[in-house]
């Protein structure tokens, strides 16, 4: 991703106006810190802002944080070199999208099909050995992994519709870079472009289509607004993304900090939780924007297998890979045993 000095400058501005979430007047031996997310304002509202919100509010002078929306202070693409020089003290994003330099990138945002909701994200995590993984990788790199949780499903939402595999072929997509990786295959154009564009980029014709989110972003951030369909299929139950801080100023928090920023990361993951699972339904149901389109199941399956392969290669690339992906299929054939209602196919 790439972004103009007067973007940066313009975005810059509005970022410091735009995060009233330090207190205006701090001791001078507050501990400040500098948070950027992978998400916009409108978006951020919901899956950043009240968690920092409540952070600084019980803080208070002992510390403070300042929160960046995306591409403000860096492009996301350059978040974690940022992140890791110190030049930002924290992020949230997934893995792929910050182009984590580990073996464990690929997992991030929407790996295809690892997921079918969005309580298989944390339980993969904190009861499958992911959490464990995850903190070596990055420690390798010197940059903390935090907390990881999930957000919403990934779904086409299209100016044209979607009823079948061949009206995906020569779709020119926004999307992550794994998942555009995995739907290549199946004649998607992928394309990378700052988040901020993509708005503009559907009404002037350079995407047809985003495959990003599910419905509650899609009304949220505005693309609702310039797309027509939304396909019902998707390659992946729930998005897998993260806090992150840099290994230097994580250290050097006190534990009763470390343990309070932590806390607010939960609160996060908890309000993601109900906000995305209620918001997709009520949506699909209520919402007047977009019209619902379907992919039969029998054709569906066929990018449902495709993933299986798509996991064994990238199984191939690594022993860290090769080991998330076996975690990753046992923990969806003991959902598959386990049956109703954690699996109903």
């Amino acid at each position: 991703m790439t972004t103009s000095r007067r973007n940066f400058l313009k975005t810059a501005a509005i970022g410091a106006a735009a995060a009233p979430l330090a207190t205006p007047a701090l001791a001078q031996s507050t501990i400040k810190w500098r948070m950027q997310t992978y998400a916009g304002p409108a978006l951020a509202a919901h899956v950043i802002d009240p968690a920092i919100k409540l952070f600084n509010q019980i803080a208070g002078d002992r510390m403070q944080i300042e929160l960046f929306y995306a591409d403000q202070l860096v492009p996301t693409g350059e978040l974690f070199r940022a992140l890791q020089k110190g030049t930002i003290d924290a992020v949230q994003s997934d893995d792929d999208s910050m182009a984590s330099p580990t073996d464990v990138t690929v997992f991030g945002g929407y790996f295809p099909f690892a997921s079918r909701y969005s309580l298989d994200v944390p339980v993969l995590f904190n009861q499958y050995g992911l959490n464990e993984i995850w903190d070596e990788e990055y420690s390798k790199v010197g940059v903390k992994h935090i907390s990881a949780g999930s957000w919403d499903p990934c779904h086409f939402a299209t100016k044209d519709p979607i009823n079948s595999l061949a009206d995906l072929k020569g779709k020119k997509v926004f999307t992550f870079p794994t998942a555009g990786r995995f739907l290549s295959q199946f004649g998607v154009v992928p394309v990378t472009l700052p988040w901020e564009d993509i708005e503009v980029a559907m009404q002037t014709g350079e995407l047809d289509g985003v495959a990003w989110s599910g419905i509650t972003e899609d009304y949220t951030v505005g693309w609702a607004d310039v797309t027509n369909y939304f396909l019902t299929n998707n390659i992946s139950g729930a998005w897998a993304g993260s806090f992150f801080a840099n290994m230097g100023r994580w250290n050097e928090l006190p534990e009763d900090l470390q343990a309070l920023f932590r806390v607010c990361c939960d609160q996060s993951h908890y309000y993601r939780q109900w906000w995305y699972w209620g918001g997709e339904a009520s949506l699909r149901v209520d919402g007047t924007k977009m019209k619902l389109t379907s992919i039969p199941d029998e054709e569906w399956k066929q990018v449902e297998d495709a993933a299986v392969v798509f996991w064994d290669e990238v199984a191939a690339e690594s022993e860290t890979k090769a080991k998330v992906v076996e975690i990753i299929k046992k923990y969806n054939a003991d959902m598959q045993k386990a049956g109703r209602p954690y699996r109903y196919s």
